[in-house]
């Protein structure tokens, strides 16, 4: 077994390695599917390669609504099989990386019986199709038990709620677990490496950082899992310039807990009926989804003035609270989804399937799909890629084999339980490498480096540590002494560390532009 140790010390090596071999198979993307592909085919036994454009997790795959979820709502649109195996595939990543399937009760208002027994039916059905064990299915309260555990909710015109339990994770901490478990069965991966052309044994990788780096990679076959940008990698390809994909913007609101004091995560329904949620998550809230149409595959899309006007109306709506001032927003963050196109539907209605597509060069293209099904998306892929280079290989094992950070159970003594909370979230049975390591801003920064190939200070800010969105103040203020380790080991002069430290303020004062201090 080779380390699970992403050292971003070692880039020009691992340049140097994806330079000298052939591989079974080339990936083109780093988040969720990418990453997912890369550790299935390397655990049966294929010769792997990586390459992710930005950072492991940039796109989507750190900006979602932060939820291993069912999919509840789709069993409304009739698609029972994506619901069955969302929900059979909560259960599997429960089991292999508890630290990243935190159990959270999802509350639903009610407003009449009718709904009620909806709802019911519903969830019946969903719990048996996922397998839900007794203890975790779902009960119907009534008001009086509605006050007492939300005493914030508007309850005038509901007649009760129904709960059931659901998992939240850390998004861009799943990616990185399955990078790194992808390295640790043999996989070469690299971020911050662009596929810049395809060849026709293979692709030319170039890096996007100012290093000079890159490498021309030999592979029976590649594998396009660049998520909102795979049009924009078929377009490599002579011939195959077509738009398959449509792209929605989603956006979440941060705020203080002690702001937002609520219990559960509570689905509310806004006024045009469409579902948003308000997450409890440690000493914050966030409050969350939109579903707009989006132009364009933005590394940082714009949220809109009406994007975040419709999250506050529709929580003030829904709770007891004072009006939510701009000032108040900790932070906020957005992202594109990628969907497959169907013409005539809204946003919020497209179907969040996925579809592998083959070019006439033979690059497969996996697109759609939903976080919470992405180890089963993945098994489809490489189950494929298997059949095409018509190898006998290793069954199947990502369902069974702990991710980093997911085989024991985590005691964290002597901490503030918030931060104990933060840190089994993140790191799961490591966090105690972190704690014996001084537990501060400057043993996470120098874990991020050493073993999880962060290179800049925005991947640690945003995707190792969180804290662009969780932290106080955005986490402006881990800025520096984050860069000042990081820069220890990555050679940064003091002009390098400040540019480093101005580019993540910019990627903050954009994402607040539009909100009034």
């Amino acid at each position: 077994m080779s380390s699970t140790s992403l050292d971003a010390r070692r880039r020009a090596q691992v340049f140097a390695e994806l330079e000298s071999r052939t591989f079974d198979l080339a990936v083109i993307g780093g988040g969720i599917t990418g990453a997912g592909i890369a550790r299935d085919a390397a655990m049966r036994g294929l010769s792997v390669a990586l390459v992710e454009a930005r950072d492991y997790a940039s796109g989507t795959s750190s900006r979602s609504s932060k939820m291993i979820h069912g999919g509840l709502r789709y069993l409304a649109q009739g698609d029972i099989a994506l619901v069955k195996e969302a929900a059979s595939e909560r259960q599997i990543l429960r089991r292999i990386a508890p630290h990243l399937t935190r159990l959270s009760p999802f509350l639903i208002p009610t407003t009449n019986m009718a709904m009620t027994a909806k709802l019911r039916t519903g969830l019946w059905t969903f719990e048996k199709l996922g397998g839900v064990p007794e203890a975790e299915k779902h009960e119907v309260i009534g008001l009086a038990e509605l006050r007492r555990r939300e005493p914030l909710m508007r309850t005038e015109r509901l007649n009760g709620a129904v709960l059931y339990p659901e998992f939240l994770t850390d998004d861009a901490r799943l990616v990185l677990a399955n990078v790194r478990s992808a390295q640790g069965a043999g996989a070469v991966v690299v971020n911050h490496a662009a596929a810049s052309e395809l060849t026709g044994d293979g692709l030319v990788a170039t890096s996007t950082l100012d290093d000079k780096l890159g490498a021309r990679i030999k592979a029976k076959l590649v594998v396009n899992a660049a998520g909102a940008w795979v049009d924009k990698v078929r377009g490599l390809e002579a011939g195959e310039s077509d738009t398959r994909m449509s792209l929605s913007r989603g956006i979440h609101l941060v705020l203080r807990r002690e702001r937002l004091p609520i219990n559960s995560t509570i689905i509310i329904r806004a006024p045009d009926k469409r579902s948003i949620f308000a997450v409890p998550r440690g000493a914050f809230t966030y409050v969350g989804t939109t579903d707009v149409f989006h132009d364009g595959a933005d590394y940082w899309p714009a949220p809109t003035r009406d994007d975040i006007d419709y999250l506050l109306r529709a929580t003030e709506t829904a709770l007891s609270i004072d009006p939510i001032r701009d000032a108040e927003i900790v932070s906020l963050w957005s992202g594109v989804r990628p969907l497959i196109a169907q013409p005539g539907k809204k946003a919020n209605e497209v179907s969040r399937k996925d579809e592998i597509w083959t070019s006439p060069g033979g690059m497969v293209s996996i697109a759609g799909g939903k976080l919470s099904a992405y180890r089963a998306m993945a098994e489809r892929v490489v189950d494929l890629v298997v059949e095409r280079l018509g190898r006998t290989v290793l069954p199947c094992s990502t369902a069974d084999a702990p991710l980093p950070g997911g085989s024991r159970s985590v005691r964290l003594d002597g901490l503030d339980p918030i931060a104990a909370e933060r840190l089994a979230g993140l790191y799961g049975d490591e966090a105690n490498e972190i704690v014996i390591a001084g537990g501060d801003v400057a043993a996470e920064a120098v874990r991020a480096v050493t073993h999880e190939g962060a290179a800049t200070l925005e991947d640690y800010w945003v995707r190792r540590s969180a804290r662009a969105w969780f932290d106080e103040g955005a986490g402006l203020a881990v800025l520096a002494p984050a860069a000042e380790a990081i820069g220890a080991l990555l050679g940064w002069d003091d002009a390098m560390k400040a540019s480093q430290i101005a580019h993540c303020r910019q990627i903050n004062d954009t994402s607040r532009r539009l909100l009034g201090e």
